[in-house]
């Protein structure tokens, strides 16, 4: 049976699809509110060269040369204790356990774009009003939308790398940003453009303190979706004699180019007709909504245009999140990819009902420890230990485990004389700055 694999094409927007999520158009604007503008975007867009570009690179030369999903693709590469390595390849159930929230907040989004069709709310105080009641009072339509995430997303992993996978982010990724550069485009005209570009661009450097360092540097690791087997995954299907440098420039550069357009458009739009850059996970769903507002008629539109930009750039992280235990079943146990297709998507979809009720009033005691929800567990877990542990785990198997040679004779002739540099940066940069993003998240450092 011919095995299926991306085109050059297909693999640069599927693994960019699986990068651009709801951290670039959502979490990267109000970090960057949170903490000062232009003096984070620095530091962002050095660790994203140090670090994100270092890892995407040795993710993928997992992938290309195991060319099995992550569990077996650790363990036919390591040269030494295979048995023991092959744990590594399930850094692939932190994607999974993402999901359980992750298909939640899709649908969060799904319900925007309806209600953005014919209303918005006319200030930020009614938008907190309206979001706070869906989130802690209202299950059947978290639960409706919920289950349309998961039927879409579900249906696409059915139907596999090249008539899914591919398909969806050849459609989604070209759509998304006509949207984005539409939007953009639209903010560059108007005078509060400059002001957004001065706060994304003129450092203020006495708004960045040792926390916000490790920020960026956990927030550049996280969004381009490393240390969960996915670009892995999606490697594993990539042509052979690909260029994984080039490839891992294209995927990283898209993915930072949507995070900077998408923070200038969201603080035009909020110098314009709000009250200046906007702080906290709030921004997207209640100061952003109030903002469109001001625009009369023309909001509704953008309100709607956005937030399907937003669903668009969810669903193809989505998959991607799914599709390494997806993999794993199909080439550890012979499912079929039916089979694995829906028992994945059944996983977190249940999981995630619990997580929706954990937010709701009469249920959010029960289902609350140590302070935080299950929601909040769910989230805290993955980004603080999985995910960070994820990228750690590859750094040193590239970096320390796979024989110099082997890894030199495939990156080097791609890399040139900048393959020393980014060997340097994998074994010891890159694992120490993991490690302090793991203390910090956790509160040790």
């Amino acid at each position: 049976m011919k095995i299926a694999r991306f085109s050059k094409l297909g693999f640069i927007l599927a693994a960019a699809g699986s990068a651009v999520g709801l951290g670039n158009i959502w979490k990267f604007p109000y970090i960057t509110g949170e903490h000062g503008g232009g003096a984070f975007v620095f530091v962002y867009l050095i660790t994203v060269v140090l670090i994100g570009f270092s890892i995407m690179v040795a993710e993928m030369l997992i992938g290309y040369l195991g060319r099995k999903d992550t569990v077996t693709s650790f363990e036919v590469l390591a040269p030494k204790n295979p048995s023991l390595w092959k744990y590594a390849g399930f850094q692939s159930l932190a994607g999974l356990f993402v999901m359980i929230f992750y298909s939640v907040v899709i649908g969060w989004i799904f319900h925007y774009i309806v209600t953005s069709l014919t209303w918005l709310p006319s200030s930020v105080q009614e938008a907190e009003n309206v979001f706070s009641a869906m989130l802690h009072t209202d299950i059947p339509t978290q639960l409706f939308y919920h289950t349309l995430a998961f039927i879409w997303i579900t249906y696409i992993l059915t139907k596999g790398i090249k008539g899914g996978i591919e398909k969806m982010n050849m459609v989604l990724m070209p759509a998304l940003m006509i949207i984005l550069l539409g939007m953009f485009i639209y903010a560059t005209r108007l005078e509060a453009f400059s002001q957004a570009v001065e706060f994304m661009f003129s450092p203020d450097w006495s708004k960045i303190n040792s926390n916000a360092f490790v920020i960026a540097v956990g927030h550049a690791f996280f969004t381009l979706s490393l240390g969960m087997g996915a670009i892995m995954t999606y490697s594993a299907s990539m042509e052979k004699n690909s260029n994984l440098v080039t490839n891992a420039f294209w995927v990283v550069f898209l993915d930072t180019a949507i995070s900077i357009v998408a923070g200038l458009m969201l603080f035009t739009f909020l110098y314009q007709y709000g009250s200046g850059p906007a702080k906290g996970p709030g921004l997207v769903f209640i100061s952003l909504p109030a903002a469109f507002y001001e625009m009369g008629i023309l909001g509704n539109i953008f309100a709607v245009l956005f937030f399907i930009a937003l669903a668009f750039a969810g669903l193809t992280s989505a998959v991607s999140l799914v599709e390494p235990m997806v993999q794993y079943f199909i080439d550890r146990f012979s499912w079929s990819r039916l089979k694995a297709s829906l028992s994945m998507g059944l996983f977190f979809y249940l999981v995630g009902i619990i997580a929706i009720l954990s937010n709701i009033d009469g249920y959010k005691e029960a289902l609350t420890w140590g302070g935080k929800s299950f929601f909040d567990w769910v989230d805290y877990t993955t980004s603080a230990i999985m995910l960070p542990l994820g990228g750690l785990i590859m750094a040193i198997f590239v970096g320390f485990a796979l024989p110099k040679q082997r890894v030199a004779s495939l990156i080097k002739p791609q890399l040139g004389i900048a393959f020393e540099a980014w060997y340097f940066s994998l074994r010891y940069i890159t694992p120490l700055a993991m490690f302090i993003v793991m203390l910090n998240v956790l509160g040790i450092f």
